[in-house]
């Protein structure tokens, strides 16, 4: 990819960004609250959230995207084993996804970057399971976030490229691969080919809406 058209793509990644950002930023916190709980609902309901043992799901910011708090509680709740992110501010663009050992452990945990919460890096004198580790068994499903999604299955992120390099990570480094699920305010949802995207970006197995859920074929 020439340089010039590199630049072109960047520069229409960072204009949907800013033009969703605004259209999230005026959403009534009730709106997202309803979606929220439809798209927890949906979720909940898949057969393939059902049979999953580990799952990974981020923990979400305080206003301006879906609420995966409930969610969150529901997948402790049914006994499965639950990771979340851990920004690494060592290693500037990179994360973990670390285990969370139960809702009193979530219950502690201090609101980091952009006002998330996120795990200490140890748990009881020693260091939490990290999803990368070759003794921690795969994950079944990824839950992603992004600023918007489109019906090719595309995600465009805030352009930190942390969700990208933790998938590939993931992908080269464990067996069987998870499902990648974005979870999709309605209005995050765009036609086909309608989010730019690099080599580098990962596109999503299943986008889950309030209204419906989206399989890539």
């Amino acid at each position: 990819m020439s340089s010039s058209v590199l630049t072109t793509l960047r520069a229409q990644k960072q204009s949907l960004r800013k033009a969703m950002s605004a259209t999230l930023k005026a959403l009534p916190s009730a709106s997202i609250h309803e979606q929220s709980r439809d798209i927890t609902a949906q979720i909940l309901s898949l057969p393939v959230f059902k049979q999953a043992q580990s799952v990974g799901c981020y923990l979400s910011m305080p206003s301006g995207e879906l609420d995966t708090s409930s969610l969150v509680s529901e997948i402790l709740r049914c006994g499965k084993t639950l990771f979340v992110p851990k920004i690494n501010p060592l290693k500037d663009g990179h994360m973990d996804f670390l285990k969370v050992y139960g809702k009193e452990d979530l219950d502690t945990f201090p609101s980091g970057l952009w006002g998330i919460k996120e795990p200490g890096s140890h748990w009881q004198g020693s260091l939490r399971d990290s999803a990368l580790d070759a003794r921690t068994g795969a994950l079944d499903i990824i839950f992603v976030p992004g600023v918007a999604f489109d019906r090719s299955f595309k995600r465009l992120g805030h352009g930190k490229g942390y969700y990208d390099r933790f998938l590939t990570s993931y992908f080269f480094a464990k067996t069987p691969k998870p499902l990648f699920i974005a979870l999709a305010l309605r209005e995050q949802v765009l036609e086909e080919d309608k989010v730019p995207t690099e080599s580098h970006d990962w596109s999503m197995n299943v986008i889950v809406t309030p209204e419906s859920i989206l399989w890539r074929l």
